[in-house]
């Protein structure tokens, strides 16, 4: 039996391949650190024809923007299922309330709502309704979409209510393309069992929701910027290092479960803060290459490395973007992954039903 399902194949996927020995992701097809060039309409494009069994050949999921555009009309409801919830929360409440259009109307124009336009609708409201909620906790009214933006500049622009700066657009569009699809994680793998069942893709996205919620899965940005405030108070930032691991607690940012050797989504996140301007960009990198010096010595027969997890939470800090936001933005890339599982996962799997080693009360 293999706990946690380490290394069992549960599906055959066109979406992505994890190279943990390797350190290289690939993405529809293409190399991770040439997808992070494209637009996050590009790789949604890419990555919903790799589900639905066609050439993955760049063509832009144009709906994106319309997708947004349908979500903005059901924002009052979500407002008022998120309000008072921290964010995950809130964006969870919010996502259920507007409830299931599988193979229904658009919103907007009426027209089929197939499962691209599906998949346009649920990746349009996670970046419409996560700016809402943060604006409605702030006391400020919510900003409607622009269809014509693209996903990442409009999201900020929502929670803004000003235009960002390109590189701020072109930065948060690089994380949103690197978090895209990452494997058989584990909201993914949770998106596809209930997709499985003929759930739809509104129920199956929900559930990937909720299992991103978990901190073990999908918190821990949030805790490396605590982190770094507690540093920052420290006379000697290895000392401390040192002393965190003699007592055996865990550094955040650093290691992977899979990721055996580098995690190529942190080297394109590092690339993508360093067009930003924040104060505390010079303290992280300080920071790391004491980590990574002490993890040397600590451990000199296990190679460990920056995570993803260490570098979004310096890129999005730089954004200005609040921490306990940290997770439910990870959604608004992740969800274009999710919606391409369950398009793919309708069209080939079946119901996924493994089986269990009972062990019976008292070990007899």
């Amino acid at each position: 039996m293999a706990g946690g399902l380490d290394d069992v194949v549960v599906a055959r996927t066109a979406l992505s391949h994890v190279d943990g020995a390797g350190g290289r992701l690939t993405i529809a097809g293409m190399p991770l650190e040439t997808l992070a060039d494209r637009p996050l309409e590009a790789v949604a494009g890419r990555l919903w024809q790799a589900a639905a069994g066609a050439a993955a050949d760049g063509a832009e999921a144009a709906g994106l923007g319309a997708g947004r555009q349908a979500a903005w009309w059901q924002t009052s409801r979500a407002l008022a299922a998120g309000r008072d919830l921290p964010p995950m929360e809130g964006l969870i409440a919010a996502m259920a309330a507007i409830g299931p259009q599988d193979g229904g109307a658009d919103a907007a124009t009426g027209a089929s709502a197939g499962p691209d336009a599906e998949a346009c609708r649920l990746a349009g409201a996670v970046a419409v309704f996560l700016p809402a909620l943060l604006r409605q906790a702030a006391g400020l009214a919510p900003v409607a979409p622009r269809p014509d933006l693209p996903q990442a500049a409009d999201l900020l622009r929502m929670l803004r209510d000003a235009a960002p700066a390109p590189a701020e657009a072109d930065a948060l569009n690089r994380y949103l393309v690197t978090v895209s699809d990452h494997g058989m994680n584990a909201s993914t793998f949770t998106a596809r069992v209930v997709a499985s069942t003929r759930a739809g893709m509104s129920a199956s996205v929900l559930a990937a929701l909720c299992a991103l919620k978990g901190p073990l899965h999908g918190g821990a940005p949030g805790p490396v910027l605590d982190m770094l405030d507690t540093v920052a108070a420290q006379p000697d930032a290895r000392a401390w290092v040192r002393a965190q691991l003699a007592a055996g607690e865990r550094i955040m940012g650093f290691g992977h479960r899979v990721y055996r050797v580098r995690d190529p989504r942190a080297d394109v996140l590092r690339a993508a803060a360093a067009g930003l301007q924040s104060p505390r960009l010079a303290a992280a990198a300080a920071l790391e290459e004491a980590v990574l010096a002490e993890l040397a010595a600590h451990r000199p027969g296990r190679r460990l490395e920056t995570n993803v997890e260490y570098m979004t939470a310096i890129l999005l800090d730089a954004l200005a973007l609040p921490r306990e936001a940290f997770t439910a933005l990870f959604a608004a890339g992740r969800v274009v992954g999710w919606t391409a599982h369950v398009i793919e996962q309708e069209r080939t799997g079946r119901l996924i039903r493994p089986q269990s080693d009972y062990a019976a009360p008292g070990g007899s």
